[in-house]
């Protein structure tokens, strides 16, 4: 019986895990409706801030530009995400 990885194996290996997508491949609109539904998803309780949905997309949108956070397309979930950097 073949063994799979545990997922801290894979961990170990992100490059096989995930592509990163450049963000001039992602039209602009879809890529302010990512990180909307990244914002929502991430930041639930937007009541318990001091910024609203508009400010956190805002924010999230300049670190993608200043290349701190990137877009990954997870290949094992069929999924993106966004993620720092590092």
């Amino acid at each position: 019986m073949e063994e799979k990885p545990d997922s801290q194996q894979k961990r170990n290996y992100p490059s096989e895990e995930g592509i990163d997508i450049p963000l001039e491949q992602i039209h602009p609109d879809t890529l302010r409706n990512m990180v909307a539904e990244f914002v929502t998803r991430e930041w639930a309780d937007l009541g318990d801030s001091d910024y609203t949905l508009d400010d956190k997309i805002a924010q999230v949108l300049k670190q993608l530009h200043d290349s701190r956070v990137r877009v990954v397309y997870d290949l094992a979930s069929e999924s993106w995400n966004i993620v720092t950097k590092g």
